[in-house]
């Protein structure tokens, strides 16, 4: 039998990954993904894996260790805020933002050494958190991490990260402004009216990096025939960096019903997204598509728009 070419990376360590007290990023997230990705059949289809606990090493090649250290002692203090009051300290939460890390630095692992050429992790891809602070229900940016590990461990050189969630990746984007290798393009619900109020479209990136970085803010109530003119070029920017390693992250808050956004994607665009992507990994060669749920606060909009991203990962087989 042919070994899945698509894995998941799920379980308890990230399923905790969450806020109480009816928080938007709440810890039932993790399974409303899970019941509907086990009903559509498609768990069967998949390579199964668990996450692991990021070191602080690893943490430290995208984090400074003095904003480790402060999540670490605030959160087993259980009080307070790690930001200005979206993101609270939490008992537990620095070991779940750790699992979150090691989730992603898992399929990333993965995908390098060739075990499969998709994978998708559901509570991952936390892009507003910054090398030394928490943001937007954010502690650690296992996107920066990865990007690091992988360019440090495996040779990794040219990325493209690619975030279709209603609000701007500022803390990958600020994270890698200055980096050429780091291809970055970014559709998003115009930051005059949406959380974080960053990602206008002249931010292109800075010195040498110029030019690699593309921010497409699209109004509030942007819908499907929005997202495909914006796509198009954002699909071309990432073409044109013919990067060796691909991440989506694939945020359902740009879905129609959110209830803190004011998107309106259909189901349909999460799908056609992950399934250029693949196309053109494909194209380039090596295949490798990492997909991460981030945002989505409409427990049916994500377990269906995430769950038709890995369908679009599993039949890709039979497509490429």
């Amino acid at each position: 039998m042919v070994a899945p070419n698509t894995i998941v990376v799920s379980g308890e360590a990230i399923a905790a990954y969450g806020f109480s007290g009816g928080h938007p990023f709440g810890p039932d997230r993790h399974e409303a993904f899970m019941r509907e990705f086990n009903a559509s059949g498609l768990n069967g289809r998949v390579r199964s894996l668990q996450p692991r606990t990021a070191t602080d090493e690893e943490l430290e090649s995208f984090h400074t260790q003095r904003y480790i250290d402060f999540v670490r002692e605030r959160c087993a203090a259980g009080l307070g805020f790690l930001d200005g009051g979206d993101t609270p300290a939490q008992r537990g939460l620095f070991e779940s933002s750790c699992a979150v890390v090691g989730a992603t630095l898992v399929a990333a692992e993965a995908l390098v050494r060739g075990d499969a050429r998709r994978a998708f992790v559901p509570i991952a891809g936390l892009h507003h958190a910054a090398r030394d602070a928490a943001a937007g229900f954010c502690v650690f940016n296992d996107i920066g991490v990865a990007i690091e590990q992988l360019r440090a461990k495996h040779g990794i050189k040219r990325f493209a990260y690619v975030d279709i969630d209603a609000h701007h990746g500022d803390g990958v984007y600020y994270g890698f402004e200055n980096d050429p290798d780091v291809a970055f393009a970014d559709l998003h619900e115009d930051g005059r009216s949406l959380y974080p109020g960053t990602g206008a479209a002249d931010e292109i990136g800075s010195g040498a990096a110029a030019g690699t970085k593309l921010n497409l803010p699209l109004p509030p109530g942007s819908g499907d025939a929005e997202f495909r003119v914006a796509w198009a070029q954002a699909l071309a920017h990432v073409a044109a960096a013919k990067p060796e390693f691909i991440i989506l992250q694939c945020g359902a808050d740009s879905i129609a019903g959110d209830p803190i956004t004011h998107m309106q994607f259909s189901i349909a665009a999460h799908a056609q997204a992950a399934r250029d992507l693949i196309a053109l990994a494909e194209k380039i060669g090596h295949g490798r598509v990492l997909a991460l749920g981030g945002g989505g606060y409409n427990r049916r909009n994500l377990a269906l728009g995430w769950t038709g991203v890995v369908r679009e990962m599993v039949e890709a087989t039979g497509r490429n």
